[in-house]
């Protein structure tokens, strides 16, 4: 295996890799946005609405911020690979433009993720937690933190697109 081998297979494999982290971030976002929470709440009650969200972002949550750690590892790795780059925050062509925009991009939906998983989901769970223990709950705040959600997660699918 000659020098240049170990270093175009490093680089494939995080190309492939990469695609997998998206595939698996962005492919979840667009499930639950598009399909799975609008047909869920035309089905099912409130409350089996409520625990079925509970349910879907305790087993999707650390999945997505699984990818996105890949993605950064990964996505890290390949620009330091490119001939365009030369380095940190210098922009002096188009492709180091385009590379920063799409950071831009990421980072405002980094930011709604975190804003979903730690500030608007803690409070659909207390709000689920309250509901079965018998405790009356305002629906119509439900609703509005449900409506945020789906809206939040649909403009993230935005972003990603």
């Amino acid at each position: 295996m000659d020098n240049q081998a170990a270093p175009t297979l490093a680089l494939t494999f995080a190309y492939w890799l990469h695609m997998l982290a998206t595939v698996g971030w962005i492919g979840s976002l667009a499930a639950l946005s598009l399909v799975v929470l609008p047909a869920a709440r035309r089905a099912l009650e409130p409350g089996a609405y409520s625990a079925l969200l509970a349910r879907i972002q305790i087993r999707l949550q650390p999945l997505a911020w699984f990818c996105l750690i890949i993605l950064a590892g990964t996505g890290m790795f390949q620009m330091s690979a490119h001939p365009s780059y030369s380095g940190f925050l210098s922009i002096n062509n188009e492709w180091a433009a385009a590379i920063l925009l799409k950071h831009i991009v990421i980072g405002l939906m980094v930011l709604l993720s975190a804003y979903i998983t730690w500030g608007l989901l803690p409070s659909l769970q207390r709000a689920a937690l309250m509901r079965g223990a018998g405790v009356e709950v305002d629906s119509q705040t439900i609703a509005r933190l449900e409506r945020r959600e789906i809206w939040l997660l649909r403009v993230n699918l935005f972003f990603s697109v």
